[in-house]
């Protein structure tokens, strides 16, 4: 272990893994390395570029020997942008990977039993499978290593793009993006042109300057747009001269709105979002039903895969059309509303209030008569009696945040005792965490892995627990 060093090249190391957070994983002198550009299979020379007791972190320098399950990657902005990181790795592979991110995390955390997994359900599409992407601009853009290599004067530091990867202040200019289809990269690409051609400054994080700050690009299966930009300084001129553009240049636009946001981060929940051309929001279609999206409102970002992860959701929780059900932490109401017409009653809860708004439009515009929805902090709202004035459930669906549920809010789900709980989630860690303290009054029966992100490490999971000695329907 002592060989491994900071600063040293370790030689034709062998990568035999991929670790929870998605990097590969090298074991050299007993010494686990976390590897950046690895894929399993592979032998390469790594360059450690940290050092800790028990472990230590790289990047590969040198392929050896490539992997049979390494690929091309697609995008030219691979190994600098944070986002696709493993687009050079085949996608069985990555399905293989994300099922085993969720055993382990299930069995190691957990201590459960996954003997009800069933195969994970892959995304049809590889790319462009995204309704939603946020870009930031930055005046000091990131220079990649061919550009500082070239030794050409870079005149302008102008950026439209990602956050370089642990990096708050550095920012890729993106050419083309393969998660979005179009309009996304040429309206992007755009705004990034015209700006510079006309003069308006991006925004500086460290010294708080400039007009641009983020945009954000949402679309639907329905072919609808929304584009929002955040406006750091108030220039009411320029900000009527880019938002013209873009209205002109781009006629599909169904929702054009911008923000001012002054504030040391780029939150817009507590902000006034202004419409300035068409619709304040746009619509999604699932299943006949018609979904309300606002610029606050959170909505599951591929929206075919989403589609199905609600029809596993729905399916295990075995409505026969009596139920009353929760849905927790429940957004715009999405699963909501796709379940209520099997089910009797419907009760939402959500943190962000205009989201709330949102579902209820949405149950509304659906002549959805048997939902109810609530805003406010979920271990607040959801106690004993919340449950007493809304009728004990019969399941209880949750689809928490990557930190998962609050240890009341765990408490007050078990004193309900519904029949079925189905928790949905998007971090198998911290779904391992809250499973483990129902599984004395709850058996797993089934464990289903959906893959919401190709090109990623991330992946979705929706576990059913029926309540002990309580016959299935």
């Amino acid at each position: 272990m002592s060989k491994i060093k900071k600063n040293i090249f370790v030689e034709n190391a062998e990568i035999v893994d991929i670790s929870s957070e998605g990097k590969s994983v090298a074991k050299v002198d007993g010494m686990v390395i976390f590897v950046d550009g690895g894929v399993p299979g592979d032998r390469a020379d790594v360059l450690i570029t940290r050092k800790k007791n028990n472990y230590a972190e790289g990047h590969v320098t040198l392929l050896k020997s490539p992997s049979e399950n390494r690929v091309i990657p697609k995008c030219e902005h691979f190994g600098n942008c944070g986002g696709c990181k493993w687009q050079h790795m085949n996608y069985e592979t990555q399905l293989f990977f994300k099922q085993k991110t969720v055993e382990d995390a299930l069995t190691r955390i957990g201590k459960l039993d996954v003997s009800s997994m069933r195969p994970i359900f892959p995304n049809k599409a590889d790319y462009f499978y995204r309704n939603k992407l946020e870009f930031s601009f930055s005046d000091k853009k990131w220079l990649t290593t061919e550009e500082i290599k070239s030794g050409k004067e870079i005149d302008n530091r102008n950026a439209l793009g990602f956050h370089i990867p642990k990096m708050f202040d550095k920012i890729l200019d993106i050419k083309n993006c393969y998660l979005q289809e179009e309009p996304s990269n040429s309206i992007r690409n755009e705004i990034r042109d015209f700006a510079i051609k006309n003069g308006l400054t991006f925004f500086g994080v460290r010294d708080k300057t400039g007009l641009l700050r983020t945009l954000m690009i949402r679309s639907s299966s329905n072919g609808e747009l929304m584009v929002l930009i955040q406006f750091f300084e108030n220039q009411a001129e320029n900000i009527n001269l880019l938002l013209n553009h873009l209205k002109h240049t781009f006629p599909t636009i169904t929702s054009l709105q911008y923000v001012i946001n002054q504030k040391g981060n780029d939150t817009l929940q507590d902000l006034e979002i202004i419409t300035f051309d068409g619709r304040d929001h746009i619509f999604e279609e699932m299943d006949g039903l018609k979904f309300k999206i606002s610029a606050k409102s959170f909505y599951q970002t591929n929206s075919p895969q989403a589609y199905e992860l609600y029809k596993i959701t729905r399916d295990l929780c075995g409505l026969t059309g009596s139920e009353t059900v929760y849905d927790l932490y429940t957004g715009t109401g999405t699963i909501a509303n796709f379940v209520a017409q099997k089910a009797g009653k419907v009760v939402g809860v959500e943190y962000v209030a205009d989201a709330v708004t949102d579902a209820k439009a949405n149950s509304d515009f659906n002549g959805i008569t048997n939902t109810i929805f609530y805003a406010g902090d979920m271990k607040d709202v959801m106690n004993d009696a919340f449950v007493a004035a809304h009728g004990k459930p019969d399941v209880i669906i949750t689809d928490p945040p990557r930190a998962g549920m609050h240890e009341d809010v765990i408490r007050v789900i078990l004193r309900a005792a519904p029949e079925r709980i189905v928790y949905v989630s998007c971090n198998p860690a911290t779904q391992a965490r809250d499973l483990a303290m129902m599984t004395e009054h709850y058996d797993i029966r089934e464990i289903q892995p959906v893959d919401m992100f190709p090109q990623t490490a991330h992946v979705e999971n929706v576990v059913l627990l029926v309540r002990k000695n309580e016959r299935v329907l």
